[in-house]
């Protein structure tokens, strides 16, 4: 009997640390390969978007390898439309930068000798003086005893710290940091060179994902003998395409909505670049976490570039704040919440790791990644309980 315990522990240790080892390895090989898995990740989430268009398209007869690049090149249309009205707006933005860069400076140069001034006086009011003049006869004692020292020992001054430096060295420094023109400009191209190349493949990974998807899917229910295994197979695959319609477009409706209300609000504000403050404001409030300050940031300072109106600013930050607070705490809850049910802890958990293990493109991911596993999981019978600890 104690040989039977002895091996049934044994056996536990070494399951427990083979899971450890996967666990582990699963990890590296989500951040060494995250180029790959991104890329993938997100020609998923366009194709679960795309393909309701591509089922009515196909409804009326149309084959589904015509309808495909049907869908996908009005998409592309529309991203193109939006993109070329988004630079229109930054394009003109950019000719009146230096006026709005020049009354910034002013902001916060008159903000800085308010705050030298204040500090000045707060010395002043609690240091006595004859206590500041003594201080100042102790910096001044150090100095003149160095140029007594060198007086008597017949030296000339001390060199100024401020000299310039002799043309010479100076050429001599110039060519030793100078590099080759091409070595400069791969080293600045290079790092956008890789996901360039990743986003590259995004098109014809949707392509394909689209107009092969009823075949690939027959093909994967047959590595499932039997029938129950199948349906748990058919449900969670459209969990997932549920849950990610629902976050993505969920997300795009609220931004409509607090684009727009931003953008008329700071219209009767009076705020500059209305359309495109609101539209960036809008964005920023979809970002967990951080998106209020990051939404008050751009009418902020589009807002300070209007002189004399501390009034505006004032009340760009306020209804800025009330808008966000509104969206993401009464209409997320309603327009996404009851298709992507996930407990606020997981959520951050899943922002922390996934952040941790693929950067910035990991935390928009993170949700629908989360909400993916979570259907995975309700469905499959034996995964149940991890989807009620995923869930709320």
């Amino acid at each position: 009997m104690p040989l039977l315990r002895t091996q049934q522990e044994s056996s536990k240790l070494i399951s427990f640390g083979t899971s450890l080892i996967a666990l582990a390895a699963s990890v590296a090989l989500l951040y060494y390969g995250r180029d790959f898995f991104v890329t993938l990740v997100i020609s998923a989430v366009f194709a679960f978007l795309l393909d309701p268009a591509v089922v009515v398209i196909t409804n009326l007869r149309v084959p589904r390898g015509v309808a495909t690049p049907i869908v996908i090149g009005v998409a592309f249309a529309l991203i193109y439309l939006v993109s070329l009205l988004a630079w229109t707006q930054i394009a003109t933005l950019a000719e009146d930068f230096p006026t709005y860069s020049s009354r910034i400076s002013e902001l916060i140069d008159k903000a800085n000798r308010q705050l030298d001034q204040w500090q000045q006086d707060t010395i002043e009011k609690i240091v006595p003086k004859s206590l500041r003049q003594q201080e100042q006869q102790i910096e001044q004692k150090p100095q003149e005893a160095m140029k007594a020292r060198r007086r008597r020992a017949g030296l000339a001054p001390a060199p100024s710290t401020s000299q310039p430096v002799a043309p010479a060295v100076q050429e001599v420094r110039i060519r030793e940091e100078a590099k080759p023109v091409i070595t400069t400009l791969y080293g600045y191209v290079s790092q956008y060179l890789r996901v360039m190349l990743m986003a590259s493949f995004i098109p014809f990974l949707v392509y394909f994902m689209l107009s092969w998807r009823d075949r690939v899917g027959q093909n994967l229910l047959r590595l499932f003998a039997g029938e129950q295994e199948r349906y748990a197979l058919e449900k969670s695959w459209t969990g997932i395409a549920d849950s990610t319609r629902a976050y993505v477009l969920g997300n795009f409706l609220l931004w409509i909505f607090l684009g727009s209300a931003s953008a008329i609000l700071y219209f009767f504000l009076g705020v500059p670049y209305w359309a495109l403050v609101g539209t960036v404001s809008g964005f920023f409030s979809l970002l967990p976490y951080v998106g209020l300050p990051l939404s008050i940031l751009p009418p902020l300072l589009a807002a300070l570039a209007v002189p004399n109106k501390l009034k505006i600013v004032l009340a760009v930050v306020v209804c800025t704040a009330a808008l966000h607070v509104i969206a993401m705490n009464f209409l997320y809850a309603k327009i996404i919440g009851g298709r992507v049910r996930l407990n606020p802890l997981i959520v951050t958990i899943a922002l922390l790791f996934w952040g941790a293990v693929w950067g910035g493109i990991g935390l928009v991911l993170a949700v629908p990644i989360t909400a993916g596993i979570k259907a995975v999981c309700d469905n499959v019978p034996s995964l149940r309980a991890y989807g009620e600890l995923l869930g709320e």
